[in-house]
């Protein structure tokens, strides 16, 4: 059966990781990403939310929780349709609206996720002046890191004009989703795939100095 059929599949080693140090107090928005994205210009936040919801369609990723099941952490794939987490916030009126921005990113970002129920990513969609609006996004870093970060923000910024202009998406379709992954890194383990490795690395670097510190 393959991911696209069924929505729990095994996390990854790095996800469990993350998902144990996230039941540590404090532990969870200790792993949150945020970045907040500057956007000049006149703005449609009509269409800004489908290009978000198309990434949310495009990448399971963006609608994983992470679950127990049996004393095992699996990722749950939500359906295409669950769209992103999108909340809307006007400042144009407020003197102080600076001020009122910094706090919400510092919100945004200390939140923490519950990273069974989910979603693991949000965002706020600021209005400081009718042709300037900040985009705030956070994930949890289970199912986001930098370089997802970089990915996102360059197709959003390739879909956005072409929804605005009645276009289909200019991204092409992926090979290969996350949980794709998580799967087949599993399936090595098990195999035995990589069990030489250990003895490979230790004769390579015998006679190494100790790290310090």
């Amino acid at each position: 059966m393959s991911v696209q059929q069924t929505p729990h599949v095994p996390a990854s080693f790095a996800q469990q990781r993350l998902w144990f140090l996230a039941q540590l107090p404090g532990g969870n928005e200790a792993y949150n990403e945020s970045i907040a994205f500057t956007i000049r210009g006149p703005l449609d936040a009509a269409v800004l939310r489908r290009a978000l919801d198309a990434l949310v369609v495009r990448h399971q990723t963006l609608r994983t929780r992470l679950v127990a099941v049996d004393g095992e952490v699996h990722q749950h794939v939500d359906p295409p349709e669950t769209g992103f987490a999108l909340t809307a916030d006007d400042l144009t009126e407020l003197p102080d609206a600076g001020a009122h921005l910094d706090e919400l990113r510092l919100r945004e970002a200390s939140a923490p996720f519950d990273l069974a129920r989910g979603p693991l990513t949000r965002g706020r969609l600021v209005a400081l002046a009718a042709d300037h609006h900040v985009l705030l996004l956070t994930m949890h870093h289970t199912v986001f890191d930098g370089r997802s970060m970089n990915v996102m923000m360059r197709e959003l910024s390739d879909l956005y004009p072409a929804l605005l202009h009645g276009h289909p998406s200019p991204l092409p379709p992926l090979p290969i989703q996350y949980a794709d992954h998580a799967r087949a890194q599993r399936e090595r383990v098990l195999s035995g795939e990589l069990a030489g490795q250990d003895a490979f690395w230790q004769e390579r670097l015998a006679g190494a100095p100790p790290l310090s510190g």
